[in-house]
């Protein structure tokens, strides 16, 4: 059974290498760049695990948006929020809006794939998750 990942990130080296790391026969990733791409692959399928940046083309609220929709639409999933730009009041609402995790950019990918291995996703550092 592959788990179907999300990841959300206006930066495109940032994106495929998220993509890279999650690119692995038990998974299936979508990496789109912008809010309405995510809200439209929301509102396709349920996702596992969602990966999203907090501001979303330059607007400091749209990856809250991306929380708010995926709560509604994939409420089991593990949600990693990550920013640049961290204050207490994002990271609240973050967490307020469903995030499982707030990650500071640069985020370590090993940090990233221990937390998806923890929730049963498979990546390239981490290819036999726990069950």
């Amino acid at each position: 059974m592959t788990r179907p990942i999300l990841i959300i990130e206006d930066e495109q080296s940032i994106r495929d290498s998220l993509t890279d790391l999650f690119d692995v026969a038990a998974t299936s990733v979508t990496a789109v760049a912008t809010l309405e791409e995510a809200q439209a692959a929301l509102a396709r399928r349920p996702f596992d695990l969602i990966i999203s940046d907090i501001r979303l083309g330059g607007k400091r609220d749209g990856g809250l948006q991306v929380m708010a929709a995926s709560g509604l639409l994939s409420p089991e999933a593990t949600v990693i929020a990550l920013t640049a730009f961290p204050d207490e009041e994002v990271r609240l609402a973050t967490l307020r809006l469903g995030a499982t995790y707030f990650l500071e950019k640069p985020a370590d990918l090993e940090v990233i794939a221990g937390i998806a291995a923890k929730h049963g996703v498979a990546s390239s550092i981490h290819p036999e998750p726990a069950p």
